[in-house]
């Protein structure tokens, strides 16, 4: 039983992990995307405005990504969980699980990261269409 409660922890602390990177990612976003409308206003410089979609759909990608995993290594942990006690090979693959789970594209368009990055996505268009639209860069 004490193997079948450490190979629960070990992957637990893997769930554990994608999420904080998940977490690290939404605020590497935020933080990116602004100092780049920063850096456009400061120079009156429109390439950093179309810059700013790269980092944006880049870590919606990375954010679905780690999501993906996440879900795969749930999957793993139900198995374990009802594997006996003396079937424990510590086994880490969750690669087997990619069939029970979405697909990582569709992962990356659930309604979380949807809500988070299409609203990122949405105010760069905004913005880029307002100073476009009044010439202001």
């Amino acid at each position: 039983m004490e193997a079948k409660l450490k190979h629960l922890e070990m992957i637990q602390g893997i769930i554990n992990r994608m999420a904080g990177n998940s977490f690290l990612l939404k605020g590497w976003s935020v933080t990116l995307i602004s100092a780049l409308f920063a850096l456009a206003a400061k120079d009156s410089n429109q390439f950093f405005l179309y810059l700013a979609y790269f980092p944006c759909v880049a870590f919606w990608s990375l954010d679905g990504y780690f999501l993906w995993q996440e879900r795969m290594y749930r999957k793993l942990y139900q198995e374990v969980s009802t594997k006996d006690a003396n079937a424990i090979d510590f086994d880490m693959n969750a690669t087997k699980f990619s069939k029970d789970v979405e697909p990582w594209f569709s992962v990356c368009f659930s309604t979380t990261l949807r809500l988070f990055h299409g609203v990122i996505f949405g105010v760069i268009v905004l913005i880029m269409t307002i100073i476009i639209s009044t010439g202001s860069i």
